[in-house]
């Protein structure tokens, strides 16, 4: 039975679709305290969060069965994501689910800057008529700058044209192409502050995105810009946002998030060119459902079968992907398992070659099942795809992998070389079919055996007798031979030898076989 908590407030329907998951249990904790999250975390397998829990490093570091942590919404900056890939924990957020709601309020947002709707209100609940104090301005023919044009971002771009704003955008990673899509006029950075009338913020909270919008970036701004941030606090340098007000070079801002939260009376929320709301931005009823039936599916998906679907920290696949690669994740993992076995003391490179069908597409996912299996043997930790690649990195060991559309003598084909303190070793695999791997290569000499169960590894002399001293020892032993493969450099040179047996031989069997004439050495290895 998977355990899963809930500890921030969810939309009812997605507690319903927890609960009705066959193989789950949920609890409804919401209100936690971070000392009282420490204590009940570790026995949990799945967290549902809004933006109200911190999962911090102190409350990892006791998820000792804690597999994946669904945002019900999009910034996951109220969790340490670093520290839970480390720990192999899948980190998954719901983009979409609250984009439109989102936009809209900000769009909310600079109409009521603008025309200063918010303070015009609060005069008119003190019983005065101030028409000519709140004159505003029109945003017909006005030029908006957005930066970031992401979901969120692209909305805002689109609605704003219905305006008849003209639109400027600011993205790195927007295409030429894709912003003539939305009909934005893609700009730098200086050139965005230098044209916009009404600048609206939407990134995410990174380190090269922390105080963005500081005293520089309203130095380059033209004099009575209007400010929106429904992003995230932390973008804004609050600090520098009052001093721009204060001087004029900044006619309003509209804030829906903050650096801390709530932000108390603080001179800025108080300020009376500023337009406050309480992180609104995801809050209505259509988008809280949304994002809740979403967040709760995709966390039945990856307890029951494993699908990983919006991840921050690892590749996402959907499901006939991921049905699709099965049998070339199984062939990775058990290359790396193997060769941990084999030998890997001082593991300085690892290299990971594909080719035919295993070249096309998601390599990324197979060279972390690759890692995930070298590194479990020796690490002693929890290693999975989300972390095998971090720890592979903090070990200092070098990582690479190249491609090819040629299959070699396979259609889908893998080959795992390894540089150590004592040489370079490799593995190759290959699907026969559509899903069954092979072990088809071992240091150079061509093999085929399968990767599965207990597996006893000889290096050997090919001379004759030896099929027969491995077999009587076996069998005096009660140990089954399942199936024996051979491959050998030339006729009476260096050959391997791999033999499945039903169970795990004892070392003194090991002994006993490594003991034989013509083996030079035998490894016992469990894939």
């Amino acid at each position: 039975m998977k355990r899963v908590l809930v500890s921030d407030n969810l939309s009812a329907r997605g507690i319903e679709i927890l609960r009705a998951a066959e193989g789950i249990e949920v609890d409804v904790n919401t209100g936690l305290k971070p000392e009282e999250l420490q204590e009940v975390i570790g026995g949990y397998d799945a967290l549902v969060i809004r933006s109200g829990t911190k999962v911090t490093a102190q409350v990892l570091a006791r998820a000792d069965n804690l597999r994946v942590i669904g945002r019900a919404g999009m910034g996951v900056d109220n969790v340490d994501v670093p520290e839970a890939t480390k720990r192999g924990i899948v980190v998954m957020n719901t983009p979409g689910g609250n984009s439109v709601t989102t936009a809209e309020h900000a769009l909310a947002l600079i109409m009521s800057l603008v025309r200063n709707i918010p303070q015009a209100n609060m005069s008119m609940k003190q019983g005065k008529w101030e028409k000519k104090r709140f004159q505003g301005h029109e945003l017909c023919g006005k030029t908006l700058g957005v930066i970031g044009l992401g979901n969120i971002g692209s909305i805002v771009a689109d609605r704003a044209q219905g305006l008849k704003m003209k639109v400027v955008g600011y993205d790195p990673y927007l295409s030429q192409e894709r912003a003539a899509e939305l009909g934005v006029e893609l700009s730098d950075l200086d050139g965005l502050y230098e044209r916009a009338d009404i600048i609206t913020v939407h990134v995410p909270l990174l380190d090269e995105t922390r105080n963005l919008i500081g005293r520089e970036a309203f130095a380059r701004m033209k004099d009575g810009v209007y400010l929106v941030c429904a992003a995230r606090g932390g973008i804004v340098d609050e600090e520098a946002l009052l001093e721009a007000l204060e001087s004029g070079k900044v006619a309003g801002a509209a804030l829906d998030v903050f650096r801390e939260e709530p932000p108390g009376l603080t001179p800025l929320v108080a300020h009376d060119r500023v337009v406050c709301t309480p992180h609104l931005g995801a809050s209505t009823v259509e988008a809280q459902e949304a994002v809740a039936i979403q967040v709760a599916e995709q966390i039945v998906d990856y307890l029951q079968r494993g699908i990983i679907r919006n991840a921050v920290n690892v590749p996402s696949v959907p499901a006939e992907i991921l049905n699709q690669m099965a049998p070339y994740l199984d062939l990775a993992r058990s290359l790396g398992r193997l060769q941990a076995q084999l030998g890997v003391e001082g593991l300085k490179t690892v290299e990971l070659q594909y080719s035919g069908r295993m070249a096309e597409g998601r390599t990324g996912l197979l060279t972390a099942a690759a890692l995930e299996g070298l590194l479990a043997v020796s690490v002693g930790e929890r290693v999975n795809l989300v972390n095998a690649p971090v720890l592979a990195r903090e070990r200092g060991i070098r990582v690479s992998e190249t491609t090819a559309k040629n299959g070699e003598d396979y259609t889908a084909m893998m080959r795992l070389g390894v540089d150590t303190a004592h040489g370079r070793f490799s593995l190759a695999g290959a699907i026969f079919g559509r899903r069954e791997p092979r072990l088809v290569e071992i240091d150079g000499i061509p093999i085929e055996a399968i990767p599965q169960g207990h597996l006893l590894v000889f290096w050997n002399y090919d001379r004759p007798g030896l099929v027969g001293s491995i077999g009587t020892t076996l069998g005096r032993h009660q140990i089954n031979i399942g199936q024996m493969q051979f491959g050998r450099e030339a006729p009476g040179g260096r050959a391997v030898t791999v033999v499945n047996v039903d169970t795990e031989v004892p070392p003194e069997v090991l002994e006993e076989l490594r003991g034989l004439p013509n083996v030079v050495s035998v490894t016992s290895a469990r894939l």
